[in-house]
């Protein structure tokens, strides 16, 4: 739901109103720590959701165990995206890779104290991530207190975030439902998908509809020659890279016979992502996420199962369905930035 602010603090940025990127942020802050609640309530039976829903008893307490120790992690989260996203759209990405730098040097070391040391085990880990986010959050939250950088759109706490918390729920909802469908959203081309959000949010704040054009063409040919590249490079290794992993030969021929349909669909996700950055950057959360839907749910889904089950294409066939779902995802972005206004 954080995603939201890429549209509504970029185009406040954009539009100079400086004190408003601050309020958006603060009223993004308070939905989430809202949030936070029902969902660290839930974590917290965790364990007795699983019994309940038949999965095995040592296992289900284990996750019930590790989710009580990661609830803190809850709610540093929820803060955390909210200040990067502020920073992101301001185009102060430095103190973002210091923190977070710092952060996780620090956690390889709570982690090691508290889980080989201590002896604390899964809760060591649960608590390592959970200290680990919240000092991220606090070396933010001293930069923008004290950084001259952050002095017009980070003025304190405002009254006004109190309100129109509607505003942000109709972006934040269809973005999370966006990413949730969205099942190639958790890889490298993610930052591509967010540099795009925030220069096309950014130029349609200024109201400079003809920058975001521009801003979309460049991110366009960026994601086509990097997609580009990936995709030559796997074809060229395909028959070697099964090696790094197994030395059987059926392995290695199998994965040879994949690596073409990784290298399409490698170069079909990183199109989309600059899409569907450039659609949240225009504020079109809800569209996307009905694209996303009809794409995966019942194009890519349905046509998996038919390849795979149907032609007995095993493997082969399941990728071909993500494929399928990436490239009706992709032209339909596509009919959307071209007809958009």
């Amino acid at each position: 739901m954080g995603s939201a602010l890429e549209t509504l603090c970029g185009q406040a940025y954009g539009a100079k109103q400086y004190h408003m990127v601050g309020v958006h942020t603060q009223r993004a802050m308070l939905t989430l720590l809202s949030l936070s609640i029902p969902l660290a309530i839930i974590w917290y039976y965790t364990s007795n959701i699983l019994i309940a829903l038949h999965q095995d008893n040592e296992i289900s307490n284990e996750a019930g165990v590790l989710n009580r120790w990661m609830i803190p992690s809850l709610f540093a989260y929820g803060i955390l995206q909210c200040l990067n996203r502020f920073l992101q759209t301001q185009n102060k990405v430095i103190p973002m890779l210091i923190s977070s730098g710092f952060t996780a040097l620090l956690h390889v070391l709570v982690c090691w104290v508290l889980v080989s040391k201590i002896k604390l085990g899964i809760k060591g880990a649960a608590l390592a991530i959970s200290i680990s986010n919240w000092v991220n959050v606090i070396l933010l939250a001293i930069y923008l207190r004290f950084s001259p950088a952050c002095k017009k759109t980070w003025t304190g706490f405002s009254k006004e975030a109190l309100h129109d918390i509607l505003s942000f729920l109709k972006l934040g909802v269809p973005s999370a439902i966006m990413i949730c469908l969205n099942t190639c959203w958790m890889v490298y081309m993610i930052s591509v998908g967010l540099g795009a959000a925030i220069r096309v949010s950014n130029e349609m704040g200024a109201g400079c509809p003809h920058g975001a054009r521009l801003a979309l063409r460049v991110m366009i040919t960026f994601a086509l020659s990097e997609g580009a590249t990936i995709a030559v490079t796997t074809l060229l290794v395909r028959n070697v890279w099964g090696k790094l992993y197994s030395r059987e030969e059926e392995v290695i021929r199998y994965v040879a016979r994949m690596m073409p349909l990784l290298a399409l669909s490698d170069f079909l996700d990183g199109f989309q992502c600059v899409l569907s950055g450039a659609a949240r950057g225009c504020g079109w959360q809800n569209l996307c996420a009905f694209i996303n839907l009809g794409a995966y749910y019942f194009v890519g889904i349905p046509s998996a199962v038919i390849f795979a089950c149907v032609f007995h294409f095993g493997g082969k066939g399941l990728w071909m369905g993500i494929i399928c779902g990436l490239s009706v995802q992709v032209v339909a972005l596509v009919a959307v930035n071209l007809f958009a206004d």
